[in-house]
C-alpha cells in the first residue's frame, strides 16, 4: 500500500472536493466508511448537506482553540492499494483507516481525547482519511513522526493482506574475527614519487609489493614507494589498486585524492565518483536509441523492475537515508521527513507505471515507417543535371525560331519597371 500525507486549511472545501465529481470526473459513489466524532453523529449521511455537516463536526475542536489554532489544521492521508491484487472491501478499508489513525497517533485506541476523523471512499483502490489536529483536551497532535509511522503500518497491513511477502527471519551472524587495523597513508611526494607509510606488518607489505610498490629496508625502517620515473597513469593505477586491496583486508587507508582513479572522469566513467548517475545516463541513451516498442520496453524494464529497477533502488535509498538521519539525530525529524516524503513520491510513481512495460511492446515503429517512406520517395535532382538543363526560355526561343517568329534573345535582361518620381510643384 502507498500512503501520502498532506495538510489543508479548510475542511469544508476538502470535503466538497471528496464528495464531488473530482478533477477528472473519477469520483463515484462517495461514502463515509468509518470515523469518530466523539459524540457527534457523523453517520447522518442521509442529509443532503452531509459534507457541510461533517466539516462542522470535525472543525468543532479547532474552533474552540481560537487564536491558538494552526493555519492548516486539516490532516489528510490518501491510501492506495496494489492494483495487482483485489480491491479491499469497505469494511477492510475501514479497518485500514482505524489502524492508520491509531498508528500515527491521530486517534490511539481507547484515547477519549483523540482527534476527530473520518474515512471517505469515492473511487476504487483508494481511501481518504481526514482529521483535524485539535484534540478534545485542547492540545494539538504533533505530526513530525507521522510519515514513518504511517509507512511502517502500511507495510504491515500490505503484508497481512498478502500483497507483500513476509519478512524473512534474521539469521544469527557468526562472530567475526577482528583484525587490528593499521593506518596506511598513500600519498604523492614533491619529487614525483608515491610513498606508502604505516605498513609495518607482513600482510600489508605483501599487498603493497603485489600492487607494484618497491620495498626499501634501511636505517629509516621499512618503506614502500614507486620510482619517480613511473608514468603518471601507472602511478594512479598502482596506488588505487593497492588501496583497494588494503581496504579489503580491513586496513584503514588514506589515499591521496590525486591518486584515486575513482575520482577521475574518463570516456568510460564520465561522471567520476557518481557511478550510479553514469549508469542511469547510459540507460537514458539506450532508451533514446530504441527503434521499436520491444527495444524500448527492454530498456525501460531497468527502471520499472519491481525488485531490481532503478525506481525501487531509489525508493529504498531515500527511505534508508531518512531512517539513518533519525538514528543519528532525533532532533532532525523535519529533514528525515523530507526524505520519507520523497520515498513516498517514488512509490507513487511506481504504482502509476504498473503494467507500462507490457504496453510498451504495443508501441508501433512509426518512426521506422516514416524513414522508409522517405527512403522510397524520389530523390531530388542532382545539382549538376539541374545546372545543365535547358531553361524554359531557351525552349520557347527554339520553338519560335522553328516557326519563323522572332523572339527575344535568351540572354537579354528584363528591364526593371520605371518608378515615377514624385511630382514637384
Amino acid at each position: 500500500m502507498i500512503a501520502h500525507l498532506q495538510r489543508a486549511s479548510h475542511t469544508a472545501s476538502l470535503l466538497e472536493y471528496l464528495y464531488g465529481p473530482g478533477e477528472r470526473g473519477n469520483h463515484t459513489n462517495p461514502r463515509l466508511i468509518a470515523g469518530d466524532g466523539h459524540g457527534a453523529p457523523i453517520e447522518m449521511l442521509a442529509q443532503t448537506d452531509a459534507p457541510a455537516y461533517l466539516a462542522h463536526a470535525l472543525d468543532a475542536p479547532v474552533e474552540r482553540l481560537g487564536a491558538r489554532a494552526p493555519e492548516r489544521p486539516v490532516w489528510v492521508c490518501s491510501v492506495r492499494s496494489d492494483p495487482r491484487h483485489p480491491d479491499p472491501t469497505d469494511s477492510q478499508w475501514a479497518e485500514v483507516a482505524r489502524r492508520i489513525v491509531a498508528a500515527t497517533g491521530i486517534a490511539p485506541e481507547g484515547d477519549p481525547d483523540a482527534c476527530r476523523w473520518i474515512a471517505v471512499r469515492n473511487q476504487a483502490r483508494q481511501v481518504h482519511v481526514v482529521a483535524t489536529l485539535a484534540r478534545e483536551d485542547g492540545s494539538l497532535h504533533h505530526t513530525y513522526r507521522d510519515a514513518f509511522r504511517l509507512q511502517t503500518e502500511c507495510h504491515r497491513i500490505a503484508t497481512e493482506l498478502g500483497h507483500l511477502p513476509p519478512a524473512p527471519h534474521p539469521t544469527p551472524r557468526t562472530p567475526e574475527t577482528h583484525v587490528l587495523a593499521h593506518d596506511i597513508t598513500i600519498s604523492a611526494e614533491p619529487s614525483g614519487s608515491v610513498s606508502a607509510k604505516g605498513a609495518s606488518d607482513a600482510l600489508s607489505a605483501t599487498l603493497l609489493k603485489h600492487a607494484g610498490f618497491q620495498q626499501i629496508e634501511d636505517w629509516y625502517g621499512r618503506r614502500h614507494r614507486l620510482a619517480t620515473t613511473t608514468p603518471q597513469a601507472e602511478r594512479l593505477a598502482i596506488a588505487s589498486h593497492a588501496a583497494e586491496m588494503l581496504r579489503a583486508a580491513r586496513y584503514s587507508v588514506d589515499l591521496d585524492p590525486d591518486l584515486d582513479t575513482s575520482r577521475l572522469t574518463s570516456p568510460a566513467n564520465p561522471l567520476g565518483l557518481y557511478t550510479a548517475g553514469a549508469e542511469v545516463l547510459r540507460l537514458t541513451d539506450q532508451i533514446r536509441a530504441a527503434e521499436n516498442g520491444a527495444d524500448l520496453a527492454q530498456a525501460v524494464d531497468h527502471l520499472l523492475h519491481p525488485e531490481h529497477g532503478v525506481l525501487e533502488r531509489l525508493r529504498e535509498a531515500l527511505e534508508t537515508a531518512g531512517e539513518q538521519i533519525t538514528d543519528l539525530d532525533d532532533e532532525s525529524y523535519a529533514l528525515a521527513d523530507r526524505f520519507g516524503f520523497a520515498a513516498e513520491f517514488v512509490s507513487a510513481a511506481q504504482s502509476e507505471l504498473v503494467g507500462a512495460g507490457r504496453e510498451l511492446h504495443l508501441v508501433s515503429g512509426s518512426r521506422q515507417d516514416h524513414t522508409g517512406a522517405q527512403t522510397q520517395s524520389p530523390s531530388p535532382p542532382d545539382a549538376r543535371n539541374a545546372a545543365l538543363a535547358t531553361s524554359p526560355a531557351a525552349d520557347r526561343a527554339k520553338a519560335s525560331s522553328a516557326l519563323g517568329t522572332p523572339s527575344p534573345e535568351v540572354g537579354t535582361a528584363v528591364s526593371a519597371p520605371q518608378v515615377t518620381s514624385p511630382r514637384t510643384r
